[in-house]
């Protein structure tokens, strides 16, 4: 007769102090402190021009040169009544809402439906379509200053969409540029997204005789607005914000977007940098506006698939 000793007693680990746990996968109230520092100090640091310009916006010229930046005091608002006017930005603001809006909705649509045939589809040539997409991002701007600019001088355009003639001096040529040069990053966070979706939705769709449009047009696309919401966020942003195409194929004043206007405020001999203040915080109102509307939208995107169950 034999006999079987009983399990020895499992022995927990004990959890080491300042609640972390065995796996080291918490912080320490030390490591916590200390990470919550240099956050603070990094967001202080990002933070200090913006504030430093608002702050200068609010002040006269003259007072600030009299008794320097440092001082307290020489508080007014027509800083930002004569930027308005000088850098009249009423028509700026115009164009560039001309140039953004359908430049973020062109890029979104197109780069959805080729996100969709790349996420939905499984073909020879899938990922090498991908990589072009990919590809494009990692060119330079610069490098195709030249022939972009050529090429939008010999393209005809009739009168009423272009005053030139041609592709330059037209809103066209930056709604077009930016939507190419920004079409590569929307569809390759948009395939990612769309990959994530159950394919057993498609195939109920499918076998309730659903086309591949409106499987495209009802089922995808209200299952990524969380996605499109933090790209129209990231997009309005880059496209409001973009300076080098406008300042290249716009060559007429009263075509200039609201941040190539700030040249307005420059003076012959001096700037005044508290004029240029408020003239930059005018043009950052817009997309602070945009953030905030769709900042839940924005970070839920961002955050989406980062946590399972």
């Amino acid at each position: 007769m034999t006999t079987t000793a009983p399990p020895a007693p499992v022995k927990s680990r004990p959890s080491s102090p300042g609640g972390r746990g065995p796996s080291g996968g918490v912080l320490n109230k030390r490591r916590g402190k200390v990470a919550t520092v240099i956050m603070l100090v990094l967001a202080i640091a990002w933070l200090f021009p913006l504030l430093w310009a608002l702050y200068n916006s609010f002040r006269d010229y003259s007072y600030t040169q009299t008794n320097g930046y440092l001082s307290f005091g020489g508080w007014t608002l027509a800083n930002y009544e004569n930027a308005w006017s000088r850098g009249n930005f009423g028509l700026h603001f115009k164009n560039s809402l001309l140039i953004t809006v359908p430049a973020v909705a062109l890029t979104l649509f197109l780069s959805s439906l080729v996100a969709f045939v790349l996420a939905r589809f499984s073909y020879r040539f899938n990922l090498t379509l991908l990589g072009i997409f990919l590809a494009a991002n990692l060119l330079p701007p610069q490098a195709l200053l030249i022939p972009v600019f050529r090429m939008f001088r010999e393209i005809p355009l009739p009168e009423f969409m272009s005053s030139s003639g041609t592709m330059l001096n037209s809103f066209w040529a930056l709604i077009l540029v930016n939507t190419a040069f920004q079409l590569g990053f929307c569809t390759f966070v948009l395939s990612n997204y769309m990959k994530t979706l159950p394919h057993e939705i498609y195939e109920s769709a499918e076998l309730d005789g659903a086309s591949v449009w409106r499987q495209y047009w009802q089922l995808t696309m209200p299952l990524v607005r969380p996605a499109l919401a933090a790209l129209a966020t990231l997009q309005v942003t880059w496209i409001y914000n973009e300076f080098f195409w406008a300042t290249v194929l716009i060559s007429r004043g009263d075509k200039y977007p609201v941040t190539s206007a700030l040249n307005n405020l420059r003076g012959q001999f001096f700037s005044d940098t508290n004029l240029v203040a408020a003239g930059s915080i005018l043009v950052a109102l817009p997309v602070l506006v945009v953030f905030f509307v769709l900042q839940k939208q924005f970070v839920s995107g961002l955050t989406l698939g980062s946590t399972k169950g």
